[in-house]
């Protein structure tokens, strides 16, 4: 015998009987720049004109082997079929791209305003240092003051007579 169900509810949403395809964002839009990419490239243009000479030259030359006639349905189908899966990809890609320069971008002007209160940090320390050395004695100045003590001693000296200490004050 089989079991009874439960009553649905009205507010029970239905599940999905149908297989449901879950695609990773990150891995389609990767894909997407590398097909995007190769539709750039040189390799993929001399491809493409093998291909189409090669297409041509069937159906123009090889009568027994003829699968698209003189005005090339097929292959302009396949032209506009291509053309109309490119043109979204590409999109796709510069959409991915832009994200990444924005997020550079923004991290390029978080870099430059710390750099710039950096700069501005090392600049009040440089010139509090500069004020601070201004006050410092150089050697120039303790020089001169001692050759001026120096010169004050000798005349002091040459003024005592021989033998006696000098006067204390």
């Amino acid at each position: 015998m089989s079991r009874p169900t439960a009553p649905r509810r009205l507010y029970t949403p239905r599940t999905s009987r149908g297989i449901s395809l879950r695609l990773d964002p990150e891995t389609v839009g990767q894909s997407t720049e590398a097909i995007a990419r190769f539709f750039g490239t040189g390799r993929y243009l001399l491809i493409q004109t093998v291909v189409v000479v090669v297409w041509i030259a069937i159906n123009l030359i090889a009568v027994e082997w003829r699968f698209d006639p003189y005005p090339f349905i097929l292959l302009n189908l396949a032209f506009s079929t291509q053309a109309a899966y490119a043109a979204p990809l590409i999109l796709l890609a510069q959409n991915r791209q832009e994200n990444r320069d924005r997020v550079a971008l923004e991290e390029d002007r978080r870099r430059a305003a710390q750099t710039k209160a950096d700069t501005e940090y090392l600049s009040r320390e440089l010139a509090a240092l500069r004020l601070a050395i201004g006050e410092v004695v150089t050697r120039e100045y303790l020089r001169d003051e001692l050759d001026e003590l120096r010169a004050l001693l000798a005349d002091r000296d040459l003024q005592t007579p021989a033998g006696e200490p000098p006067a204390q004050r």
